[in-house]
């Protein structure tokens, strides 16, 4: 689903106006964990994704590869990917469910905690039919508002990646590395990492 869901659930509950919801309900919606589906809260608006596509997924699962690998033997923190719920701040994200994130050592959460509050050093995600707006616009937009310092956007389609940081005023992104078959897409956050961006599909 590409567009935010306003009469997803019919249980007889009374759910938010667009706009309006919160973490608190985000907790109240029934799951169902064999459909795949994915919810997120942006701006208070609720999104739903489906079950991802096995091309989503295998790119999700080399990137994270590389991530983990260079993180791990540099000794920089952790990496790791939905599910699990990201709170960002000023509720611009309540929760978000990013593809891939890393967490620099002493920013990430506590062992027990079921979320994390507040902002990771890096978020990646994935493009797919029914999230290519939300990702390219929507999320690129709570992430940057949010202080996220760099976001990777991975394109199985046309086989790209771009990559985003915030400018020195922390104000919007700018584009630090694009890269299709052939070429390889390097990080800031992660100085010294490069990818092979044919590595990532199929």
């Amino acid at each position: 689903m590409s567009e935010p869901a306003h009469t997803l659930i019919h249980d007889g509950r009374d759910w938010p106006a667009p706009g309006e919801w919160s973490y608190e309900d985000y907790l109240r919606i029934p799951r169902r964990p064999e459909d795949g589906r994915r919810f997120e809260i942006i701006r208070g608006v609720l999104y739903v994704t489906a079950t991802p596509t096995w091309l989503h997924q295998h790119a999700v699962w080399r990137l994270g590869y590389f991530f983990q690998e260079f993180v791990r033997k540099q000794g920089l923190g952790t990496v790791a990917g939905a599910p699990f719920d990201i709170v960002l701040p000023d509720r611009l994200g309540d929760p978000v469910q990013p593809d891939l994130f890393y967490f620099r050592t002493g920013n990430e959460p506590a062992a027990h905690e079921n979320r994390f509050a507040g902002v990771p050093d890096l978020m990646a995600e994935v493009l797919s039919p029914s999230t290519r707006r939300r990702d390219r616009k929507v999320k690129l937009e709570a992430y940057r508002d949010a202080g996220v310092p760099e976001y990777w956007l991975v394109d199985p389609q046309a086989r790209t990646v771009t990559v985003f940081g915030l400018d020195e005023e922390r104000a919007r992104y700018v584009e630090l590395a694009r890269g299709g078959e052939g070429e390889r897409v390097t990080s800031v956050v992660l100085a010294g990492l490069a990818v092979e961006v044919s590595d990532l599909f199929p």
